[in-house]
């Protein structure tokens, strides 16, 4: 007999003294149960049906790639996630530093103290001012503040893999839009409206990733005034600080239709925190209070954020020098390019992926655009002066 268990019985379990739990857990014994599975029980537990749901690929890192291939990471330049060539903030690291011995208090004060500082900037309340855990956070927020089971969202095709992926998590459907690489990626308001039927939420990105191409604010408007009052228009202005165009907040005083995504992570550096917000219009920016993520904006985040927005001397290099990164690729590359308003170009190399392939084992990452349904095309941020003519060299090297 042991544990008031007859030895001779034969079940699938695995006795187990109390006293010796006890024992390895440094404690008096317990009241424990003994009768521990050695297999897995049968059961009906099953995510739901995620079929209709894809897989976020990301661009792969230089540890990754390094380990792989075996190359120093040192020796390796990552133009392939349109990161910021010259790191985060100088003034970002030093208040994360500051910060830090802070992390045991949730960020209620440094949370309104962000969205009152873009709110100025935005010249908006800071009410209008919606904080997420990165871009992809606030997607949700427009997700959740507006999508019923059911509801249909309109995408662009190629175009940013999240937005279809947080209205399916919020039980949405999804539809497209094409951007014609016959057309150059054209984004007009009729590229968009020949596919709308009736969608809640149309998503425009400016300036267009991976294709680089804009929207002008005349065009949003009339997808705006084209679409049904129940329609949002979120205008994605992730990239928006590399462009000459104007963003397209002024809408917000006009009308109640139209959001705007902006993030820290590229031209800030902060990709790492993961930092963005959306303005939203006055009549509905109180919904915020009942689908925010409680403290999804960490406190070195918002500290972070705070910080880089004083950091002008970084976001001038930064912008500076992705515009002339852009101009040398177009001037440089063996490959057709098209013009692009982010901190990256498209080029068509025939096979993405075996150039892709074959330089990174030259020293240089850049993006497969496969994912995207560009695979005859690579997407090459726009690195250092540097980083870029080494990009230029290896890419033609593995053309030729």
């Amino acid at each position: 007999m042991s544990n008031g268990i007859a030895s001779h019985l034969r079940v699938p379990y695995n006795i187990v003294s109390p006293h010796a739990i006890s024992r390895y857990n440094g404690t008096l014994p317990q009241r424990v149960s003994t009768l521990m599975p050695s297999r897995p029980l049968a059961s009906g537990m099953q995510p739901r049906d995620l079929s209709a749901h894809s897989v976020y690929r990301a661009g792969r890192g230089i540890e990754e790639v390094a380990r792989e291939i075996g190359l120093d990471p040192d020796d390796l330049v990552k133009l392939a996630s349109n990161e910021n060539m010259y790191g985060p903030s100088p003034k970002a690291v030093e208040a994360i530093g500051e910060t830090a011995e802070r992390m045991h208090s949730y960020p209620k004060a440094s949370h309104a103290d962000l969205a009152e500082r873009l709110g100025e900037r935005w010249e908006l309340p800071a009410e209008q001012v919606w904080l997420g855990n990165g871009g992809d956070g606030v997607l949700d927020y427009f997700a959740r503040a507006m999508l019923e089971p059911g509801d249909a969202v309109l995408v662009p095709s190629p175009g940013f893999a999240y937005y279809p992926m947080s209205a399916r998590f919020h039980h949405g459907d999804v539809h497209e839009y094409t951007l014609s690489k016959a057309e150059d990626f054209a984004q007009t308001a009729e590229t968009v409206l020949k596919d709308y039927d009736g969608e809640r939420i149309v998503y425009l990105t400016s300036p267009h990733n991976p294709t680089g191409s804009e929207f002008s604010n005349e065009a949003i408007v009339e997808v705006a005034d084209r679409t049904r009052d129940e329609t949002l228009v979120v205008v994605d202005e992730a990239y928006g600080e590399f462009t000459d165009r104007e963003s397209a907040r002024n809408l917000l005083d006009e009308r109640d239709d139209v959001a705007i995504l902006r993030t820290f992570s590229k031209v800030y550096g902060l990709a790492g925190v993961r930092l963005g917000y959306g303005l939203v219009p006055e009549g509905w920016a109180d919904a915020y209070a009942r689908i925010n993520t409680p403290f999804a904006a960490s406190e070195l985040a918002c500290r972070a954020g705070l910080a880089a927005l004083d950091d002008d001397d970084h976001v001038e290099q930064t912008v500076e020098t992705a515009r002339w990164a852009r101009e040398y690729y177009h001037e440089h590359l063996d490959a057709p390019t098209w013009e692009s308003g982010g901190n990256f170009v498209l080029a068509e190399v025939g096979d993405g992926s075996a150039v892709a392939d074959a330089a990174q084992h030259e020293g240089v990452i850049v993006r497969d655009c496969s994912s995207f349904g560009l695979p005859e095309c690579i997407r090459i941020t726009c690195g250092t002066r540097e980083d870029a003519k080494r990009a230029v060299e290896v890419v033609n090297g593995v053309l030729d």
